[in-house]
């Protein structure tokens, strides 16, 4: 997730391939086409502020070894150019496919292979317009491709608007019998299910055009949100060691770990009151986003926005709603942990601003080529075959990895069917970078298995799983770290990393998830939703979160405007996902280390499922119910787990200690 491509509620998007787009022309584009051959998988995390990514500007930027070659993709901005035009010039012909589409199972097979041939010609259009911008959201030619992208997504939405009505014209019964009858429909028969499964949410084919075609006005909050705080804003700068350090996203993601707690307070304060100043601005445009997901909710007859968004991947309400449920049971253990934290920073009280300093420093540099080392062995549970395909995806130059002037925050993973994938980082040379490194890797991993064992209209895998080979990731790192340590300090330096993980992707995904649903029910209930009212919402649930009631931490009212810097708002219920999949890894990662050949072969079934199964049953027949709180519970008893070790450590380090000791250094 690493800080986070673009929830849809507006239609079925065509693919769900490949976790972390930007939230521009290919996230409108997976949003907005209707739905033929699958659902894209877009992320936001495209800028995971969610996972508190650091993005400060570092000097490798420029080094051709860590820049991505697009050139795979299109070679130049005019063979993108020419692509797109021949594409414009291919739309009349699609909806000429109507008139023959459901005359036999051989036409029907002609067409959706067709239709599925060009929406992959779309995606590399789309993948490559937002790959240029968000590596410069500055560069003018990168927003006006950006622009004719999502102008040509829009199109393309409104010339094939017709196709799930007409699938769904055919029924059930003739479906099935076609798919017996025509072998060439296999590798479209999950979207062909889909649909009739759906097909009591569609609206007439000529509504579900016009829907398509304003698609780029509709879903265009997002974007509006990325130049404003990219580009237009007028960050304040504040003085740090003797000079002037700007905060804007870059420079408060890495001041907020400072060491100073007077550097991090002021920093906090200088970013949240530049950022309250456009509360009413970002209050309007995120209001818009989930105003357009509950009006869809209705004008589909689901019962709610969240519903409507569950609903595309047939996930059960009850599986959020426990999750936020066993969430709000586990704070004590999210209490406990900030009370360590107060204890190891030895800090009179704790405030939000002292969220984010290492528990335990570390003067060790990991490099992007020190990140590929320790992904490469961490992952040995899951077999040399995957290795030896993670070791050769490393060495193409399919990585944007060190931040630079005007590139996006956070990190993504993206690409096209055949080919490996694109990952975007803003890489410190910290540890937290190589979890965001191998997190990335996790998707990459899923991305070339689905495609290895999948036709591309069922590689595309849903939301619901993207996220679960990330975080299994990143648990065996975090095991492999844990082995390998050298000494009780290093071995508590990563103790600390995993618990600080456990906070950010579970409890503060979970918190996250619970402000979009009280956004949404106040929408839905007919209320006002103002950029103030936001901040109230926020402010609640940052208190109780955090303990502010029994004096665990005080929340300055300055930083209850930050729902407004978290760009995966603008995909409505896509970020509670992040905290169902850490859970679902911490139980795969747990039978992977017990290194049972058959929980290896369960897992990466799963993954090589792509998008040819709804995901919770998927899930289910692999041993994991989603559904329950046991998996919830499950995890929470591994945070009390660390934090048992933590301070077991931190016991001994204290009987041994002398008073010219650093109790926070971890030797390098």
């Amino acid at each position: 997730m690493r800080t986070a491509a673009n929830r849809h509620p507006a239609a079925r998007p065509l693919f769900r391939t490949l976790p972390r787009l930007r939230a521009t022309a290919l996230a409108v584009l997976a949003a907005l086409t209707t739905g033929l051959l699958g659902t894209a998988h877009a992320d936001l995390d495209d800028e995971e502020l969610l996972t508190d990514a650091p993005t400060a500007t570092t000097a490798p930027a420029a080094d051709p070894k860590y820049v991505w070659d697009l050139s795979p993709l299109f070679a130049s901005d005019a063979a993108w150019e020419a692509e797109r035009q021949a594409l414009l010039a291919e739309l009349p012909a699609l909806k000429a496919l109507q008139k023959d589409f459901g005359r036999n199972p051989a036409s029907l097979r002609k067409a959706l292979d067709r239709l599925s041939a060009t929406s992959q010609r779309m995606r590399r259009v789309g993948v490559y317009a937002s790959a240029m911008a968000s590596t410069d959201n500055r560069n003018a030619r990168n927003q006006e491709r950006s622009a004719q992208a999502r102008s040509l997504s829009g199109q393309f939405g409104a010339s094939v608007a017709w196709v799930d009505g007409a699938i769904a014209a055919l029924g059930e019964k003739k479906i099935n019998a076609w798919l017996k009858a025509e072998p060439g429909l296999a590798r479209h028969s999950m979207r062909l299910q889909e649909v009739v499964r759906e097909a009591r949410h569609k609206l007439h084919p000529e509504a579900e055009a016009a829907l398509a075609a304003l698609g780029p006005v509709l879903g265009g909050q997002a974007n509006t949100r990325t130049l404003l705080t990219t580009v237009d804003i007028e960050w304040p700068s504040i003085t740090v060691d003797g000079k002037p350090v700007r905060v804007d996203s870059t420079g408060y993601n890495r001041l907020r770990g400072h060491p100073d707690r007077a550097v991090r307070k002021q920093a906090f304060d200088a970013y949240f009151r530049a950022n309250t100043r456009f509360e009413n601005t970002m209050g309007s445009t995120l209001a818009q986003r989930v105003e357009a997901g509950v009006i869809n909710a209705r004008l589909r007859s689901h019962p709610s926005a969240v519903a409507a968004s569950l609903s595309d991947n047939a996930i059960p309400e009850s599986v959020y709603r426990t999750l936020v449920t066993e969430a709000q049971r586990g704070l004590p253990t999210l209490h406990r942990y900030f009370k360590l934290r107060q204890k190891m920073l030895g800090l009179p009280d704790l405030g939000y601003h002292d969220i984010y300093p290492e528990l335990v420093k570390t003067t060790r540099r990991y490099t992007p080529e020190v990140a590929a080392e320790l992904t490469l062995a961490s992952v040995a549970p899951l077999g040399a075959p995957y290795q030896a395909q993670l070791k050769k995806a490393l060495a193409d130059r399919t990585m944007h990895v060190y931040p630079a002037p005007g590139k996006s925050p956070g990190a993504y993973q993206s690409g096209v069917y055949g080919m490996t994938p694109l990952i975007f980082l803003n890489h410190q040379d910290t540890f937290g970078s190589v979890s965001t490194y191998t997190h990335e890797w996790g998707h990459g991993m899923h991305t070339l298995l689905a495609n290895g064992a999948q036709p591309p209209e069922k590689a595309g895998y849903p939301l619901f799983l993207a996220e679960i080979a990330a975080f299994t990731h990143e648990m065996l790192l975090q095991d492999h770290a844990l082995k390998t340590a050298q000494t009780p300090e290093q071995r508590l330096f990563y103790l600390g990393e995993a618990v600080e993980r456990l906070r950010s992707a579970f409890f503060r995904q979970t918190m996250f998830a619970e402000f979009e649903l009280q956004v949404h029910d106040a929408l839905e209930r007919g209320e006002a939703v103002t950029g103030k009212r936001m901040t109230q919402m926020y402010c609640g649930l940052l208190k109780q979160y955090h303990g502010a009631e029994a004096g665990v931490m005080n929340i300055d009212p300055t930083v209850c405007s930050e729902w407004a810097i978290i760009p995966h708002f603008y995909r409505p219920f896509y970020v509670y996902q992040y905290a169902t999949s850490m859970a679902a890894a911490h139980h795969f990662s747990t039978q992977l280390l017990a290194g049972t050949p058959a929980a290896r072969d369960t897992y990466l079934g799963v993954l090589k499922s792509g998008g040819s199964r709804h995901p919770v049953p998927l899930l289910k027949d692999a041993g994991l119910d989603m559904n329950s709180p046991a998996p919830y519970r499950a995890l929470i008893a591994q945070m009390d787990k660390l934090l048992d070790e933590m301070e077991k450590l931190l016991a001994q380090r204290a009987a041994t200690a002398t008073p010219s000791q650093n109790p926070n250094q971890a030797p390098g």
